[in-house]
């Protein structure tokens, strides 16, 4: 019998929302002590700052120029390798249950396989998962969640906020006390949300499983993403008005408007609302109408969804304790990247390679039977790391096609084994816009260049130094005191 996988992921979380990582706004327990256990990853780098590439680079190992599914609507090719498939291969019981967004969501034509399943009431397989029992941020769609609500409890469906508006685009309707975008007071019962029913339904595939069984399950939380409407029972947790305003937040339009003119114009321009380049966000949105108080609501409603998700992941916790397991599994827990929650006063994700989409919280806890020495490792690491690690606690060799290595577990491992450099990629075509950019992240610096496109002639970049400048307010792409370092 070997080593247990529970691998959990969030969707679109920033690394400072944890305690462990010095968050103020939720309480974090569950996650906490996994971190106090095991490896924090300081700085944890997606491969894609958007969901399908980010979730196609977890299950793959691989950058998304690789994998091919290089933008959000754009799908994972079939054929597609999957961890999933190799650890199957070597004798896990394998799930997927939660989110998993490697087609997508959108899919009137029924083109997708990952939208069948619940359509025809069956549990995969699918990419090496055994069951794959999926939900998305509200209650409609071809998911299992879905049709869940809507056979045992039809009278919450209309209780989630609508994400699509009448013209099929992202809806901009703002609600809560402020009025802020995406923002919606849900009546819905806190056990019939999708993070508690995400977990209920992993601890049912456990329960399912004999003593003995190798098993590696993908817990896969939709939430904190927008739209912020965690059930309102729940708001009394963080009240917004008590919520401090981000320190990336600039807190005059005069100084918001200095920094973006510092930065590639996309950014000034989406500010604006004369580009949109993410189809998730609101086509119809214009940042700059944002108020420090909408800001607030946002965050606190943010809160209130990671609170949520802590202790449904304890809930799954205490139940593999139960069935004996504690001391085999191995919990590693990320998400797919962050969301930008008023820095420079936007909200969402889209090309901007900064921290609040770049940095990301990873806590790797080992099985307790390994003995592990808890440790903060600082070196950057990837998203495309995970996949080879989950491999190695299997007792199998990653294979070939993964483009990234077993995390390292102390700086002097990473040292040893050449981490320190990480690349991220953003392609997208949307609207009539095209935007390229490539980035690495390395010896304390972030670089990025942008390719021939819509918005940029190819001379464009971003060159900001992290250590010197966390909040990286200062682009130093034309400082000749910086040109070496850019260079290289």
């Amino acid at each position: 019998m070997g080593r247990k996988i529970l691998f959990v992921t969030t969707d679109q979380q920033r690394y400072d929302t944890l305690g462990c990582n010095g968050g103020i706004l939720s309480r974090t327990p569950t996650i906490d002590a996994l971190a106090a256990r095991g490896y924090r990853y300081e700085r944890a780098v997606p491969q894609s700052v958007v969901c399908m590439p980010s979730r196609s680079t977890l299950l793959t190992g691989q950058h998304p120029s690789t994998h091919g599914g290089w933008m959000n609507g754009v799908p994972l090719p079939a054929d597609a390798p999957s961890v999933a498939v190799e650890l199957q291969r070597a004798g896990y019981r394998t799930a997927l249950i939660g989110k998993p967004h490697f087609e997508p969501f959108v899919d009137p034509f029924a083109l997708f396989a990952e939208n069948s399943f619940a359509r025809v009431g069956t549990f995969g397989p699918h990419r090496g998962f055994e069951h794959f029992e999926t939900a998305t941020h509200g209650a409609m769609g071809p998911l299992h969640y879905a049709q869940w609500l809507a056979r045992e409890h039809p009278e919450a469906v209309g209780m989630f906020y609508r994400v699509l508006d009448n013209d099929l685009e992202v809806n901009a309707l703002g609600g809560g006390d402020t009025g802020a975008p995406q923002v919606h007071d849900n009546p819905i019962p806190r056990e019939w949300y999708h993070t508690d029913w995400v977990a209920d339904r992993t601890i049912s595939w456990l329960e399912s499983l004999a003593d003995d069984d190798d098993w590696f399950c993908w817990l896969s939380f939709p939430d904190p993403h927008h739209p912020w409407d965690p059930p309102v029972s729940e708001m009394h947790r963080v009240n917004w008005r008590d919520v401090p305003l981000p320190v990336g937040y600039p807190k005059s339009a005069a100084e918001r408007e200095a920094l973006l003119d510092c930065k590639p114009r996309h950014w000034r321009a989406w500010y604006d609302g004369t580009v949109v380049s993410n189809y998730e966000a609101p086509l119809s949105w214009v940042p700059a109408t944002m108020t420090a108080d909408q800001v607030r609501e946002v965050n606190a409603r943010n809160a209130v969804e990671i609170e949520l998700i802590d202790e449904a992941l304890g809930r799954v916790l205490r139940a593999v304790e139960h069935r004996g397991w504690g001391d085999d599994v191995d919990v590693i827990f990320t998400t797919d990247h962050g969301e930008l929650q008023g820095d420079f006063g936007l909200l969402f994700k889209g090309p901007y390679h900064v921290d609040g989409l770049m940095r990301l919280p990873l806590i790797w806890a080992p099985a307790r039977n390994s003995a592990p020495t808890a440790a903060s490792v600082t070196t950057p690491v990837g998203l495309l790391d995970v996949a080879p690690t989950f491999c190695t606690i299997a007792g199998i060799d990653p294979p070939s096609w993964m483009e990234g290595s077993p995390l390292p577990i102390n700086d002097s491992d990473a040292s040893t084994r050449g981490f320190g450099r990480v690349l991220t990629e953003w392609d997208s075509e949307l609207f009539g816009v095209t935007v390229s950019l490539r980035t690495i992240t390395r010896d304390g610096w972030v670089c990025s260049t942008y390719l021939p496109g819509t918005m940029h002639d190819g001379s464009e970049g971003e060159l900001y130094n992290i250590v010197d400048d966390p909040l990286q307010r200062v682009n130093r792409w034309d400082d000749p005191a910086c040109a070496a370092m850019k260079s290289d």
